[in-house]
């Protein structure tokens, strides 16, 4: 699974990890997150991200 960085602050979404602190499991895909799940460290939607190059 890819990981996504945001455009705003640099904060990187590995699906690996997830984010546990917001109810997201290890193993989520970004492309699975719910619509309203935000950057942990900013606060913007998933419109802002932006996939990284394997």
């Amino acid at each position: 699974m890819k990981k996504y960085a945001c455009l705003i602050c640099d904060y990187v979404y590995d699906p690996a990890l997830g984010d546990p602190d917001n109810g997201i499991e290890p193993g989520t895909a970004f492309e699975d997150l719910p619509d309203d799940w935000i950057c942990p460290d900013c606060g913007v939607g998933t419109d802002e991200f932006e996939a990284m190059a394997d």
